[in-house]
């Protein structure tokens, strides 16, 4: 059978001759006892052992893991914990129960002779890493916390015993996640039980760090698109946890204000399945009080999109709120942004148009110092838009602006021409829309005559 679909009632079906491995030496006496208990009973008589005896059935699965390599015993004792931690996920805390205190409970999915490498999750099959994943994330999740700081495993201050550090079970599991965002190992599966787990873990302030370090925010945003399956609603869901986590690490909030990220969200909420739109609503409110979204937000339209919502006939209260709260907090930005603020966010996102701060004579003398915030960023973006754009309305109006920065500020042709952006737009002179020749034409005489004469080519 392929291992890559096996299940764990396949798995759990198997015969393991627990005998034969304590005879080797493999498991002692006692871990027999306790396995010939536990082995095929069922799940309500399993769950009365693990009441009663709980951390010396851990102590048995974590010896076997760390003792016995044969696959389908390994896959058979993961299927079991598994099976365990399904039917009641608290039983995670099992494994750093005090008893276990000189156990190292993650050694087995790590280390590999002398160094610390995921042993199960990346030379496993496809179950192995799948069951290994799940189970290690609800592990860390359940660990104890002292005042100092997180214990690692079942540690005791005063074992000798060098652990594995709970960093580099967070630093590797990062790792590994990424991997199967990149390139999953299971086609349907990889990705789905990447981003489940992630939510879990992203939770953890390391975790966060690790994975924005790793660039791992740009493997969210192509998931979050309409979802038309259950499952691929589930991705979603999990996908904007995963975003609303990671709003709580600044250097992340940093990297979604400048990606795709926002448009996406709107595009989801476009539609009117409340389980397509609860998640995605959940993250923008979560960001709508944040100077950059708020104002992505306003320039995406998603207020009207937000109102057009609420006239529709929502039985969720839960739902009607988040769209009240989302309403008010869309408006309160934009009664609190400035024009140059929403100038900015238009030149950043590339949505140029028309928009009436571009010709107004008043917002180009009141704001033009603002263009040398960090290091002329705006002007740098708009011809960065004149190289990049294939769009004729934001070609021309990225023209037209560069020549209201050289007509406004009084060293604006030395800079523009610093920028190396008379070339660039020169090229644009030959173009097919006569709204971008128009512009460009007038661009280039105002850096060639200045601003002297503007008065004159200004019709």
């Amino acid at each position: 059978m392929d291992r890559a679909e096996l299940t764990t009632d396949q798995v759990l079906k198997r015969d393991i001759p627990w005998e034969t491995y304590m005879t080797t030496k493999l498991i002692t006496g006692t871990c027999l006892q306790l396995l010939r208990r536990y082995d095929n009973r069922s799940e309500s008589q399993r769950a009365v052992l693990l009441d009663d005896d709980g951390p010396a059935y851990v102590r048995v699965f974590v010896s076997i893991l760390r003792d016995i390599f044969k696959e389908e015993t390994v896959e058979y004792v993961l299927a079991l914990i598994d099976e365990m931690l399904t039917a009641n996920p608290k039983r995670a805390k099992l494994f750093h129960d005090k008893s276990l205190a000189n156990e190292d409970t993650y050694e087995p999915f790590l280390k590999n002779c002398d160094f610390v490498t995921f042993r199960l999750l990346w030379k496993g099959n496809w179950f192995v890493q799948e069951k290994s994943c799940k189970i290690l994330a609800l592990i860390v999740s359940a660990r104890p916390k002292t005042q100092d700081g997180v214990l690692s495993n079942g540690e005791s201050s005063n074992s000798k015993k060098k652990f594995v550090t709970i960093d580099d079970v967070l630093r590797g599991l990062v790792e590994w996640l990424c991997a199967q965002l990149k390139k999953p190992s299971h086609p349907t599966r990889g990705i789905a039980i990447a981003i489940s787990c992630l939510a879990t873990l992203l939770k953890e302030p390391l975790v966060r760090s690790s994975f924005v370090q790793a660039d791992g925010v740009k493997l969210l945003i192509p998931l979050i698109s309409p979802a038309s399956t259950q499952q691929s609603i589930q991705l979603l869901y999990e996908t904007c946890l995963c975003v609303w986590l990671l709003s709580y690490y600044e250097p992340a909030i940093e990297y979604l204000a400048t990606s795709r990220t926002l448009p996406r969200l709107v595009e989801v909420v476009k539609s009117s399945t409340k389980e397509k739109v609860m998640p995605c609503l959940l993250v923008l409110l979560k960001l709508a009080f944040k100077g950059a979204f708020g104002a992505q937000m306003v320039d995406l339209g998603l207020l009207q999109i937000v109102q057009s919502l609420k006239a529709q006939a929502w039985s969720d209260e839960d739902l009607l709120e988040a769209l009240n709260q989302l309403d008010e907090g869309l408006k309160a930005n934009i009664k609190k942004l400035s024009s140059f603020d929403k100038y900015k966010q238009e030149v950043l996102l590339g949505h140029l148009d028309w928009t009436p701060v571009h010709k107004d004579p008043m917002f180009w003398r009141d704001n033009i110092s603002n263009f040398e915030e960090n290091d002329f960023q705006i002007l740098r973006v708009l011809i960065t838009i004149l190289d990049t754009s294939s769009d004729p309305r934001a070609l021309a109006v990225a023209c037209f602006d560069l020549s209201q920065f050289i007509q406004y500020h009084p060293a604006g042709r030395v800079i523009v021409n610093d920028l190396k952006a008379k070339e660039r737009v020169m090229k644009l002179m030959n173009h097919e829309n006569a709204e971008v020749t128009k512009n460009s034409l007038l661009c280039i005489q105002r850096l060639f005559l200045g601003a002297k004469y503007a008065s004159f080519l200004q019709a």
